[in-house]
């Protein structure tokens, strides 16, 4: 066999192994959402080793989907960390066998202080699910390493059961993207969810029309504002729109007549438009769904306060 045969087979075993632990996802998993959704505390996730690996992974997922949450190595909780947790906390313990030694010690302290324990492991009839209030069982029929040794798919299985648990909770959550935006302000999907109309508007130099105008003049106008369009504007209330599309079917339209008619009897009387507090992933939303390229801000009156094209939009 190949090396590239060995590394398909590898993808192909951990494949396997995540389909199989879907028979095994029953009512512990409902109660492990429930247990940490009414949770007043944290999420304490713990593991040595590879598991420990997965845990601090899976503690990072949850937090920035709404459930905070940290990882402890358990040797830690010998020198001090043991301050951290409270009875309002909800211990993940995390280990394949569920008979790890470091763990095991672990547990008596956090039973002690009557904090409950959703257990991770591949053993269900292991000490770490006896003393769990709810178990969730993560086992495979085999490693994906050649020689069955190295954790593979048991931590593949692990990480895949974690996602489970916090996609799980943000559906119970009700968790939206602006939620998501909050826990991720530096990325560009924060950036579309945060930034607002009135940060991205031009404001100067609008192609502004009076509804009364001949078209000759209005084109003019709407070619220096550089926008492909002119917004028309009686006693400073928007009173209608006039596209480059709007103008060349008029002009195919009318032809030498073209220039008799006014910017009233072409412009869109009730274009679209947002508040400056409008989030630009709604006026995406809007562009998409009514296949526009702007937008008009105005305020509570309709006085025009400015335009938002969709390259504004490209944050």
């Amino acid at each position: 066999m190949t090396t590239r045969e060995y590394a398909i087979r590898c993808i192909r075993d951990e494949a396997e192994a995540l389909l199989d632990l879907i028979p095994l996802m029953d009512e512990n998993l409902d109660s492990a959402v429930e247990l940490i959704y009414n949770c007043h505390g944290k999420v304490i996730i713990t593991g040595v080793g590879k598991s420990g690996h997965i845990g601090a992974k899976i503690a990072a997922t949850l937090s920035s989907t709404g459930t905070p949450s940290f990882f402890i190595n358990p040797l830690d909780v010998f020198h001090g960390d043991l301050g951290v947790m409270t009875r309002d906390d909800v211990v993940l313990a995390i280990s394949n066998s569920g008979l790890t030694d470091e763990l095991l010690r672990f547990i008596p302290m956090v039973l002690h202080m009557q904090i409950p324990i959703i257990g991770m492991s591949g053993n269900p009839q292991s000490l770490l699910a006896k003393y769990s209030t709810y178990h969730l069982n993560v086992s495979v029929k085999k490693e994906a390493c050649p020689l069955n040794l190295a954790p593979t798919s048991s931590t593949t299985a692990m990480l895949a059961m974690g996602d489970a648990l916090a996609v799980a909770l943000m559906e119970r959550r009700k968790f939206r993207p602006q939620d998501f935006a909050q826990f991720h302000p530096g990325g560009e999907l924060g950036k579309r969810l945060l930034t607002t109309a009135q940060d991205v508007m031009r404001t100067t130099d609008l192609p502004v029309i009076s509804p009364d105008m001949h078209l000759g003049e209005a084109v003019i106008l709407v070619s220096k504002g550089k926008l492909g369009l002119g917004v028309a504007v009686t006693d400073g209330y928007i009173a209608g729109l006039i596209t480059d599309g709007d103008i060349r079917r008029a002009m195919e339209k009318w032809q030498a007549e073209f220039f008799d008619h006014t910017v009233t009897d072409i412009m869109t009387v009730n274009p679209k438009t947002v508040s400056p507090q409008t989030k630009i992933s709604e006026i995406q939303a809007i562009m998409n769904r009514y296949k526009i390229h702007t937008v008009l801000v105005v305020d509570d009156k309709r006085h025009l306060l400015g335009v938002v094209d969709h390259y504004a939009c490209m944050i």
